[in-house]
């Protein structure tokens, strides 16, 4: 048996992992994709990378600063760009009025999450389709890929909300609370669909942004020359993110192959770049969690249980990467609370970095 077990490698849950683990607890991360780091997505493809989720990270609070300063120090972040331009329909491409650095992980944003990972032990691939209390106290997981078990006397649940209620659901009213799983349900996601397009490298000309914003179209919401992130590109490759409508209505086709196509159609039309038609190749992603557009208000979700399960992530208290970062850190805190009231006094999970 294992103290906790913290289902979802996100940056919440191994930040959170990463604080239990200081403490001295023994826990096991358990995440479904063969990868870390959840929306901070880097794919590998046609001999180069790039990131089909979280495009770059911008910190506005002083954790998130202070993280970065560190990731820069060891090479795994630097300053991409300081701007992103701006389209509205009818009106010439703007710069920005407020400039400030994006940073970006040469090596695939998925690397921040990587480097949360040392020290931890973490199954890969392994999807947690059922959890039941037992009669010893604990709570059993249930794992899909292996027929596995995984038992552990608390559970972090660190994945987005609708994910957390179809695996807590099951449980029912008679392990559960009621207000509990309506709180998680009132959580809801914006979806987004990523299309990564490859040119041939005498594509011209290349725009002399870096990444772009659509104000309001209708189908398009950002698209950013990714291939520039990377050191000595090969040849130029972009990535295209959709508005929420535009994947709503694509969310559940089989080939979002068209979908894509249109993107990078509507792409061309409005920056006047004919050529972004008409990749040499082309994938396309769907994320149906892609953006918390209702949050919990608070930085945990906890379920009051006699056995400590506690919920976390970016939709806790706030959004995006630091949203994400404060969440792992009280879910961490609660867990301890519920448990042996370990001292935390030296625990910092920027430690891993030491």
């Amino acid at each position: 048996m294992t103290d906790i077990a913290v289902i979802g490698a996100g940056i919440a849950g191994l930040v959170c992992a990463q604080q239990l683990s200081q403490a001295g607890y023994s826990v096991v991360v358990v995440e479904k994709s063969r990868g870390l780091g959840g929306r901070l997505a880097t794919r590998r493809l046609y001999g180069t990378l790039a990131d089909h989720g979280a495009c770059y990270l911008k910190p506005k609070g002083e954790l998130l600063e202070r993280f970065v300063e560190i990731l820069r120090d060891r090479h795994i972040l630097e300053v991409w760009t300081d701007e992103v331009s701006e389209l509205t329909t009818g009106v010439p491409l703007s710069e920005p009025k407020n400039r400030s650095p994006r940073y970006v992980a040469p090596a695939g944003m998925s690397a921040i999450a990587k480097s949360l990972a040392p020290g931890l032990e973490i199954l890969l691939n392994h999807r947690v389709i059922a959890i039941a209390p037992t009669p010893e106290n604990s709570w059993r997981l249930t794992l899909e890929s292996s027929n596995e078990e995984l038992t552990a006397k608390a559970i972090v649940v660190a994945i987005p909300a609708p994910q957390a209620v179809m695996l807590l659901e099951p449980l029912g009213e008679s392990v559960l609370d009621a207000a509990f799983l309506d709180n998680l349900r009132s959580v809801e996601f914006y979806p987004s669909i990523s299309a990564i397009a490859g040119y041939p490298s005498t594509s011209q000309p290349l725009p002399q942004w870096k990444a772009l914003t659509f104000v309001d179209d209708a189908d398009l919401a950002w698209i950013g020359l990714d291939s520039s992130k990377r050191p000595n590109p090969k040849q130029p490759h972009f990535v295209v993110q959709s508005s929420a409508n535009f994947a709503q209505r694509h969310l559940e086709s089989q080939d979002l192959q068209p979908a894509g196509q249109y993107m990078l159609q509507r792409a061309a039309e409005s920056l006047s770049l004919p050529w972004l038609n008409t990749p040499e190749w082309m994938q396309v992603h769907r994320w149906r969690y892609a953006f918390p557009s209702r949050s919990w208000h608070e930085a945990f979700l906890s379920a009051g249980t006699p056995l400590p399960l506690v919920c976390c992530g970016d939709w806790c208290g706030g959004n995006l990467v630091e949203g994400a970062i404060l969440s792992g850190l009280a879910a961490a805190d609660e867990i301890n609370n519920q448990l042996r009231h370990l001292p935390f006094d030296n625990v910092n999970f920027l430690n891993v970095f030491a």
